[in-house]
């Protein structure tokens, strides 16, 4: 519990910002649920898993239930959070959705609540990565999950390593890391993608010529290497892979 009560504070804190940097934060979070959402609604069609219910687990303040929401997608949404003013947050986003906090280990949900389960971004920020997706099969059907492969020699730098660290990430995952997260929680991976990212995701922090210039330079390499050689990207560089999971044997 005590690692729980850490990673709640951590979060308490982050949404609890004001000001010109927590709205380009917002922004920001905006902008990366449209690929998340994008994620979601392509691997359940490859799964064939057409959810009446959806859970977003570590929901944060609403950005991918309310991009779900736009796209009519997931039926009736609702949303857990550890944080409470991202809790807040995201109910004022996303009126239509039910949004409750959790302890970070125990969802207030009975078996099979739910037909999806969603947790984006949220596997590589908690101490049990297995026993949080174990406990995300208990409540919903079919589980999505994505992460950000940093397992890479990009992310091995001395500043990116310093920067994982404070946004709250405690663990630099390979592909094969997630599936045996997957594994360990007894689901097997029926669909899944991997990333590196759209242009304007690269650009979003760039202030002047020269830094959207090397964020270009950096999208071309990045989306090249993955098109041509998805195996050396991973090795290479950060991307962000997705899995949409069924319990083993359905």
């Amino acid at each position: 519990m005590e690692d729980s009560a850490s990673l709640i504070g951590f979060y308490e804190r982050a949404y609890s910002h004001h000001g010109p940097e927590a709205d380009r934060y917002a922004r920001w979070r905006a902008l990366s649920a449209v690929g998340k959402a994008e994620h979601v609604v392509e691997l359940c069609a490859r799964a064939g898993v057409e959810p009446a219910s959806t859970l977003d687990i570590g929901c944060g303040d609403g950005a991918l239930l309310a991009e779900l929401g736009r796209r009519g997608f997931g039926g009736s949404l609702a949303g857990t959070e550890i944080s409470e003013p991202a809790a807040e947050i995201a109910r004022r986003a996303v009126p239509q959705a039910q949004i409750t906090t959790f302890d970070g280990e125990r969802l207030p949900a009975a078996e099979r609540s739910y037909d999806l389960g969603i947790l984006s971004h949220v596997l590589e920020h908690v101490p049990e990565p297995a026993a949080l997706l174990t406990e995300a099969a208990r409540v919903c059907g079919a589980v999505f999950f994505e992460v950000p492969l940093e397992d890479n020699i990009s992310a091995r730098r001395a500043s990116k390593r310093a920067h994982a660290q404070q946004i709250g990430h405690l663990h630099q995952l390979a592909r094969g890391d997630a599936l045996a997260i997957a594994s360990q929680a007894r689901l097997a991976v029926a669909a899944e993608l991997q990333d590196p990212l759209p242009l304007e995701v690269h650009r979003f922090f760039a202030e002047s010529s020269a830094a959207r210039v090397a964020a270009r330079a950096k999208w071309a390499v990045r989306a090249g290497t993955d098109r041509v050689a998805p195996g050396l990207a991973r090795r290479a560089f950060t991307l962000h892979y997705a899995a949409l999971c069924l319990p083993r044997g359905a």
